[in-house]
């Protein structure tokens, strides 16, 4: 990296997650293993394979937002027009003092807001076009978070959307940093995904991917000899990012930096080439100015797939060595939660390196082939100054981040 970028911060968190609604709560929960998943209620699961997800709960959207919003809003809009408040919060930034063009609003997304979209086709279906909102033209958007947000907090800096799985959340948090080092002060970065209904959930299915487990504790198992696929779940977080220089002015708390990022795309079945995720970690480790000994703990991808835990395993032992470094998947919590799974790791991160803890993977009985040190039971304690945190999304893409302890 070279030294006349300025340095990326994280300045707030906001965070809606399966087992904790905020920062507080989530935290306290992931330290004490509190497990979100549960029985799908946001509809009836009983007709599907797959009955079990990560929701968000105590959430009502009346309590936090007016009624003009929440009429054309999704309720993944609804989660993260909520969290981007408590981040902005978090971070004591006010945006009407700010220059409405020093702040800019980059998130992911992997679907966009599913359940708004089936309830406005449902009324085509069955009522006819003049039932159908004028809202369903933006709300189904897989881009109307960033929207969204933009407008209700006056920002009009660069601004856009990352639609690559369960990867673009890292993708987004890299985006913003460009964009900060071209000039930006501020961003609203990191995503909230929620695709809990059935229209969103049919889509899930068709990877073939999912647990069909009944027992949320033994539903998701990364690197477990019963993984088995995953859990999906709803949620994720929203990160305030600014350049050093930008929070030293507002004498801004901060919790790390975005100190490195690598992203590559593995190549088609069947050509015998190798898969690109190792090449994304010694990217992000490059950009960030580190060797793989400087990395205090990775939190992997975990996709519950013997196959893809095999590949995983296989890139992090190559860069660290087998039992090289301490491997956490906190997710085994909440499920995986599309796009918002990877910026809720790196909230997470920067929260292990303020407490000096490392969450733990739960209900895991690792299986030793993968020559992993993964983190099982209860949490572990240790100082920890830099983290590696994966993400990949479904059909190649693979992203890595480094995040590091304020200095």
């Amino acid at each position: 990296m070279s030294s006349s970028m300025p340095k990326v911060v994280v300045t707030g968190l906001g965070i809606a997650a399966p087992n904790g609604l905020g920062t507080e709560d989530y935290w306290a929960a992931t330290r004490a293993g509190k497990n979100g998943i549960g029985r799908i209620t946001r509809f009836d699961p009983s007709r599907y394979p797959s009955r079990l997800a990560g929701e968000v709960p105590g959430f009502t959207a009346s309590e936090h937002l007016p009624s003009r919003l929440t009429a054309q809003t999704d309720h993944m809009t609804r989660l993260a027009l909520v969290a981007t408040d408590w981040a902005l919060a978090d971070a004591g930034v006010t945006p009407a003092a700010l220059p409405e063009y020093s702040m800019g609003v980059v998130t992911a997304s992997s679907s966009g807001g599913f359940e708004f979209g089936q309830g406005e086709l449902q009324k085509l279906w069955s009522q006819g076009s003049q039932y159908v909102s004028a809202y369903q033209s933006f709300a189904w958007f897989y881009a109307v978070n960033s929207g969204q947000i933009s407008i209700r907090n006056g920002m009009k800096g660069p601004s856009g959307v990352v639609v690559s799985d369960q990867a673009g959340g890292l993708d987004a948090l890299a985006h913003a940093r460009r964009q900060i080092r071209k000039g930006t002060d501020l961003i609203v970065s990191g995503s909230i995904d929620a695709s809990i209904c059935p229209w969103g959930w049919v889509a899930q299915l068709a990877s073939g991917r999912l647990s069909t487990s009944e027992e949320p504790g033994r539903a998701y198992l990364p690197f477990d000899t019963a993984a088995a696929g995953h859990v999906p779940g709803e949620g994720g977080a929203i990160l305030i990012l600014e350049s050093d220089a930008s929070a030293a002015r507002r004498d801004a708390r901060v919790y790390g930096e975005i100190a490195g990022y690598g992203a590559t795309f593995d190549p088609a079945p069947g050509t015998g080439r190798p898969p690109g995720l190792r090449k994304a970690i010694e990217l992000a480790l490059a950009d960030a100015g580190v060797d793989a000994g400087d990395v205090d703990v990775v939190f992997a991808d975990g996709a519950a797939i013997p196959g893809l835990d095999r590949a995983e395993a296989d890139a992090i032992n190559d860069v660290f060595g087998p039992h090289g470094v301490p491997v956490t998947v906190p997710k085994t919590m909440t499920g995986r939660l599309c796009s918002g799974a990877a910026p809720l790791d790196v909230a997470t991160a920067l929260l292990a390196i303020a407490d000096g803890v490392v969450p733990a993977t739960t209900n895991v009985d690792p299986d030793a082939s993968y020559d992993l040190d993964l983190v099982t039971g209860r949490p572990r304690a240790g100082e920890l100054r830099t983290v590696l945190v994966i993400a990949r999304g479904h059909a190649g893409f693979n992203s890595a981040a480094v995040v590091r302890a304020a200095t």
